[in-house]
């Protein structure tokens, strides 16, 4: 079980918003190393071998896939390494795209975290009041592709039984199983938005004055890790706008000095990427605890 996602959902969704919008604009090295680390281990912690393998097999080429492609068609920088049919490859435009590889890497892995702790019944208890169109769209749209998976697997054994799967027949036979399997899902698709869609509607979603049940309360508890989170992200915003944080990758590559502001800075944005594992860390040191006092 995660701790985290047992917190309040407003919780949740602002320290996804705040380390993504970090992530994403702040291509800081060792800011993208500490998200990249934190998001990782929080992935794995969540769905274990599964994010290993996924994170092993898909976002490592896509990283160096990035880090490669970059020099290819960026040739900024001072420091020309080598020329390629009279292009030149430069030590920058490598760094450069390494940070980018990294970033997209990291944004990829904290949606996958995200997907997993904000659940449809969260964003639409955060959100159906304000935008209820848009935030059952949304809800929809963020649960459609692991429905789709689950339901392509079944539809898929089921043809299969029948002889009728991909793997059956020769290439012409097993196109023409895909098409087949692409139509069932493209209709079942239609099916059950219509359906999700009449069933909203029944029950008055979006409707003004309209209550809903919901089993989120804000308690103390989750004012105690508000506060903690809110100092965290006051200290490393703050440190981001004064500019005693910077990278420059362009012409020449220039970092800020390892000096103890910074340092201090580096570690709270660590406690910060790293909070929901300690929280989980601590709940299962607890639980192990509690169970070897029985």
């Amino acid at each position: 079980m995660d701790s985290f996602s047992s917190y309040h959902p407003a919780i949740n969704f602002l320290y996804f918003t705040v380390v993504l919008l970090v992530t994403m604009f702040m291509m800081q090295p060792v800011f993208l190393a500490i998200s990249c680390v934190c998001a990782y281990a929080y992935s794995i912690y969540l769905k274990g071998k599964k994010a290993l393998k996924f994170n092993l097999l898909y976002m490592l080429p896509v990283l160096l896939i990035a880090a490669l492609m970059n020099p290819a068609f960026n040739h900024e920088g001072v420091t020309i390494l080598v020329y390629i049919n009279g292009n030149p490859i430069t030590l920058e435009s490598i760094y450069y795209g390494f940070a980018a590889g990294c970033m997209l890497v990291c944004v990829i892995v904290w949606f996958s975290c995200y997907n997993v702790v904000m659940t449809s019944d969260k964003f639409i208890y955060l959100f159906g009041r304000v935008i209820p169109a848009l935030s059952l769209i949304l809800s929809m749209v963020l649960r459609f592709v692991p429905k789709f998976k689950a339901q392509i697997k079944e539809v898929s054994r089921a043809q299969k039984c029948i002889g009728r799967d991909v793997s059956n027949g020769n290439v012409l036979m097993r196109a023409r199983y895909g098409l087949r399997i692409l139509s069932i899902m493209v209709t079942w698709a239609f099916e059950n938005s219509i359906d999700t869609a009449d069933s909203m509607k029944a029950r008055g979603y979006g409707l003004k004055g309209r209550t809903s049940f919901s089993i989120f309360r804000f308690d103390a508890r989750d004012r105690a890790l508000l506060c903690c989170l809110a100092g965290l992200m006051a200290v490393v915003l703050c440190a981001l706008f004064s500019g005693q944080i910077f990278v420059k990758y362009f012409p020449s590559f220039h970092i800020n000095e390892p000096t103890p502001f910074a340092v201090l800075i580096y570690v709270c944005y660590a406690a910060l990427c790293a909070a929901p594992l300690i929280l989980d860390l601590l709940e299962d040191a607890k639980w192990h605890y509690l169970q070897s006092r029985i």
